[in-house]
């Protein structure tokens, strides 16, 4: 039945043999145009400015494409088209102090000439259509005629420049200009993979949300940070309570409730009424009066507490968690905890309003302040588009192009094979395992209620279980990190997986039981900072494992000493992109410096590939075989 519906619908859609003829040879046409290029970025954890830089430069692709196409032009010409590439807007509004009309009629000419050029390079790889399909509607037949250059341009050379002319004379160039920088910078990256982590720390998840879902075609691996939001839109406190608690430490929480309109009242009127500021809770980041620090300094005190609390309700109730080391809870009227046989004081506490008789119940008051900040962010209308988007787009691991994505880890034993997961008399490992908690993510969303349940508390365990493969250490030390000084005590060991990735026997054993070639498939891994400015190096497993985690996110630049790496992947190959810090548009406008270095991670030398070698191309490969049987098939279904 769905067989003949689905040839129905075909059938309308081409109403003859010829059309059917026609669609056949145009897709195996483009099963044998080269592969589109592949971008692939983790943890970005709100940094806006230096992911929109990223985009915008195609990560350096647009800065090679230009070289390639003028070799032989000036250094300082090849650094004002790439930035104008990128940043058409403010490169105009420079120019236009900077040159008297004449000047800038003879610059507009050259600079939409050489525009064109660019793009002519960089859309000689896709088909006419899809080139099309990229164009802004309203210079689509302008940009069609001066791209396709057919038999000796010379014949047309003034009907071109005519064209150019009309469209200066009519005051149109700059807005030409900046339709021709967008097209190119969407051409030049195809498809783009976030491969985990978009939210927290940085204080512009808002805006990357918004970028993201602009872009033309992309896919989304969920993160730990990504579920935790996921999880406080489904309904669990607890990711609730731990969201609003990285936002005050990290300087944020004030741009959370202007962006998503999120009621923090109630939660600054019980922080004011029952905790004292204290400097060493003060946000890591941010400018803020004293009187906001003081402020801040309270609600974040009233978070963690909220926080630990509504944690030990779940590893209470759910001991397959195997989680009971972390209550903490229930030790903290003696003003000491003991962790490994070992007893700790406790510094800065803050457990005025936990009850010795049940530590981890609320008080009346932090139960209105939890249900008012859950309630507000589930209700929040951009929230519901946001966490959407990250749903519809994403999952905990992607097979695409026969590599194999995913954000944090497989959990592994210390032999190497798959760790199991206990859950409720079934086991869960491996690919399985993944599996599962994408499944309960879904239902948890899909449901959205008010109260928690084995779904919410999944999410948060993908949070911070030992099992997860969103999380991949022993414990999330929060507790110890707040109130221990001994920095022992604030290590989080990590699973066995992220020792044993760097041999090539346990890239092999992943692939393989995902069903993936070893030979020629790749692990993409996000998750870890990469300590670039130690000499560790992003390629693992004997070149089969790439951690594209190299600190986009300020607040792990001193550690890696670079801004992040990224990765690239063309028909070529791959390639992998250092990023330094993005100081802001005026600085790079003034030092025309360029802030990627491109470096090829594949030296062997491997066949182009074609869009027929892609996950695309199987998909295009389906329906010439669908259009081919109801060619020969005509009126008859079976």
């Amino acid at each position: 039945m769905y067989k003949e519906k689905y040839f129905d619908e075909l059938r309308k859609e081409f109403n003859d043999e010829d059309e059917i003829v026609t669609e056949i040879v145009n897709l195996e046409a483009i099963l044998n145009l080269p592969k589109g290029t592949e971008y692939f970025v983790s943890d970005i954890h709100g940094e806006y400015d230096g992911l929109n830089h990223i985009l915008k430069t195609g990560a350096g692709i647009i800065s090679e494409k230009i070289n390639l196409r003028f070799p032989d032009m000036d250094t300082n010409d090849k650094n004002e088209l790439n930035f104008i590439i990128a940043y058409p807007k403010y490169a105009l509004e420079k120019m236009q102090l900077k040159l008297q009309d004449d000047e800038l009629i003879t610059w507009y000419f050259t600079m939409i000439s050489r525009l064109i050029e660019v793009m002519q390079y960089c859309a000689s790889k896709y088909s006419r259509s899809k080139v099309r399909k990229s164009l802004p509607k309203k210079y689509a037949y302008i940009i069609e005629e001066l791209l396709y250059v057919e038999g000796n341009p010379k014949n047309k050379q003034k009907y071109y420049e005519q064209i150019i002319s009309k469209v200066i004379e009519l005051n149109r160039a700059q807005d030409l200009i900046q339709s021709l920088a967008r097209t190119i910078q969407k051409l030049v990256i195809d498809h783009i993979h976030i491969v985990g982590d978009v939210f927290d720390r940085g204080r512009k998840s808002n805006e990357v949300l918004e970028l993201l879902e602009n872009t033309h075609s992309l896919d989304f691996q969920w993160g730990n940070h990504d579920v935790l939001w996921l999880g406080g839109f489904a309904g669990s406190q607890a990711c609730i309570a731990t969201l609003f608690r990285i936002a005050t430490r990290y300087g944020y929480v004030f741009d959370l409730e202007r962006q998503y309109g999120i009621n923090l009242r109630s939660l600054f009127t019980f922080a004011d009424q029952h905790y004292d500021a204290d400097p060493y809770f003060y946000p890591k980041t941010g400018n803020f009066t004293q009187k906001d620090l003081d402020l801040l300094s309270k609600v974040h005190q009233a978070l963690i507490v909220i926080q630990f609390k509504l944690e030990s309700q779940i590893i209470k109730r759910q001991p397959d968690f195997d989680m009971d080391d972390r209550l903490f809870l229930d030790q903290v009227q003696t003003g000491k905890v003991q962790i490994n046989g070992k007893s700790y004081p406790l510094e800065h506490a803050a457990f005025q309003t936990v009850d010795p008789e049940h530590p981890d119940q609320l008080t009346g008051e932090e139960q209105s302040v939890i249900q008012s900040l859950s309630y507000s962010f589930r209700h929040s209308p951009k929230i519901k588009v946001h966490m959407n988007f990250v749903l519809k787009k994403g999952s905990m691991y992607l097979i695409y192009n026969n590599n194999l994505l995913y954000h944090g880890c497989v959990p592994l034993t210390e032999d190497g094979d798959f760790d199991s997961f206990e859950y409720q008399n079934k086991s869960y490992e491996g690919k399985d395992l993944l599996n599962f908690f994408e499944k309960h993510i879904r239902a948890a969303v899909n449901k959205r209620g008010s109260s928690e349940n084995n779904d919410t508390d999944l999410m948060w365990y993908c949070w911070i279980g030992k099992k997860s493969p969103l999380f991949g250490r022993t414990a999330m030390t929060t507790f110890e990190r707040y109130f221990i000084s001994d920095k022992e005590t604030h290590k989080e060991g990590d699973n066995p997986y992220f020792k044993l990735r760097d041999r090539l026997s346990t890239a092999y054993y992943i692939l393989n039981k995902f069903g993936l070639d070893e030979h020629t498939s790749y692990i993409i891994n996000g998750h870890t900072p990469v300590k670039a400015g130690k000499g560790e190096s992003p390629i693992k497993g004997g070149g089969q494992i790439i951690v594209i985690d190299g600190g986009l996110s300020k607040a792990y630049q001193k550690a890696t000493g670079i801004a992040g790496y990224t990765l690239i992947n063309n028909s070529f190959g791959f390639q992998i992109v250092t990023h330094m810090p993005f100081k802001g548009i005026d600085d790079l406008y003034e030092s025309k410096a360029q802030s990627t270095s491109l470096k090829r991670i594949i030296d062997r030398d491997l066949p182009r590939r074609n869009i027929a070698d892609t996950t695309i191309g199987t998909e295009l490969k389906g329906q010439i075989d669908d259009l081919k049987y109801l060619l020969e098939t005509g009126e008859n279904i079976d």
